[in-house]
């Protein structure tokens, strides 16, 4: 049975949940609960049997599997309690206590209402499927999200079509082109509707042009055809993301793999009322990973889509030691400052800065919104440009950090602007 009340409570046991739940321990939280709905932890990294994993966080190269169990390994070590094949309902407050409760159902009902002190949300992100970016066409079998996908070859044992045709040029969408053609399948081609690619540049190398496969950017699949399955998909050119008449063709295929995108998975955190960034799709949070609800946190693909794990676990780390924090009293007050998008940037984390909270520096992600070769990266502070950082190359794919010393926070209005623009 477990405890009525803990610490902290870790809502998602994948890759952020593991790294939350280790640092919020080491950080002297004496209980700590991990809750995840799946049979397993690990999250999604247990379908991920490529390598590429941990170069930055292991400094070696892992498969999923093995970064994950990397994880699991060091929480043997710690008193972090574990409850799989749980689902998390709500996280409500009591107005009494003002502590976060955590309203979970489980098969043998050794888990209800959990009293936390602090709570991290770690509950990832899902794909976007045919429905939500509206394919016309039949409704034959053989569609499925390139995560589907994975899941079934990689877990399930199950070789799910032999001619291929994958639209978007997500990474898990190359990663999927890579295993198929592994697995004996012949990938017609990856179909992406931006003029670049939305995945990491290694994985188009490794995944697409290892093997010849052709990728048509600035185009789409505009009809799928099939009766009981697919037989060929009809793919346009298209301008400005609208098909070109006269421009499309046919590829004959029986399976067609949607790789077209990521959502925070965020039901959670909005039925608890917490402010979400419309931007990332995930809540609003400081610097230190706090959402604008005091004592519940984020991190991972809950609150912005990443590119690599390692990034995750770095994240994670830091609410996980902030959430604990909270749990044992220490609160954060002082002057806010706002972080918003300026030209060329299509969101910040965190969105609020406390200089008061920051040791030394304090770290902005962001994408920006086209590839760029010289460009400079700009930290506005109203009319006053209080830092600039110099980048030979940027992707939309591609995560990017800067790091603002707190010397010069010192020196910012209530607002910060990032902002991206061409080297002179």
């Amino acid at each position: 049975m477990f405890r009525r009340r803990y610490d902290v409570v870790i809502v998602g046991g994948g890759p952020a949940g593991l790294a939350a739940a280790l640092a919020a321990s080491e950080k002297g939280s004496e209980s700590v609960l991990i809750i995840e709905r799946d049979r397993t932890l690990g999250g999604i990294l247990n379908q991920c049997i490529h390598n590429g994993f941990g170069l930055h966080w292991f400094k070696e190269e892992l498969s999923g599997p093995e970064y994950a169990g990397r994880f699991e390994a060091m929480l043997k070590n710690t008193s972090v309690d574990v409850a799989v094949e749980t689902m998390v309902l709500a996280v409500d407050t009591d107005p009494a206590s003002g502590n976060k409760v955590i309203r979970c159902i489980s098969p043998d009902e050794t888990v209800g209402d959990i009293e936390a002190g602090a709570v991290v949300l770690c509950m990832g992100c899902r794909e976007r499927t045919r429905g939500a970016i509206a394919i016309p066409g039949d409704r034959p079998s053989g569609i499925m999200t390139a995560g589907t996908a994975q899941r079934y070859v990689n877990i399930e044992g199950y070789m799910i079509g032999r001619k291929v045709v994958i639209l978007g040029s997500g990474d898990i969408g190359l990663i999927m082109a890579r295993r198929m053609t592994l697995e004996g399948a012949k990938v017609l081609a990856c179909v992406e509707l931006c003029p670049y690619s939305n995945g990491l540049n290694r994985n188009i190398v490794q995944c697409l042009e290892d093997y010849g496969i052709p990728l048509y950017l600035s185009h789409t699949i505009t009809a799928i055809h099939g009766e009981r399955r697919v037989e060929k998909v009809t793919v346009s050119k298209v301008n400005g993301g609208v098909p070109v008449p006269g421009t499309e063709f046919d590829i004959e295929c029986d399976t067609v793999l949607l790789s077209v995108g990521l959502i925070p998975e965020n039901e959670l955190t909005r039925n608890a009322g917490i402010e979400i960034n419309p931007a990332t799709k995930g809540p609003k949070v400081y610097e230190n990973m706090m959402t604008m609800t005091d004592g519940v946190f984020a991190c991972g693909n809950v609150l912005h889509v990443h590119d690599l794990v390692d990034y995750v676990s770095a994240e994670a780390m830091k609410a996980g030691a902030a959430a604990a924090e909270y749990a044992a009293g220490k609160r954060v007050g002082g002057r806010k400052i706002g972080v918003k998008t300026g030209p060329g940037v299509n969101y910040t984390v965190p969105c609020v800065i406390r200089p008061d909270n920051v040791e030394k520096a304090v770290d902005i992600f962001f994408r920006t919104n086209v590839p760029r070769k010289k460009s400079v990266i700009n930290v506005m502070s109203g009319d006053a440009k209080i830092a600039a950082f110099k980048r030979d190359y940027m992707a939309p794919g591609e995560m990017e950090k800067i790091t603002v010393p707190k010397v010069l926070l010192a020196k910012a209005g209530d607002t910060l602007t990032v902002s991206v623009s061409d080297a002179e």
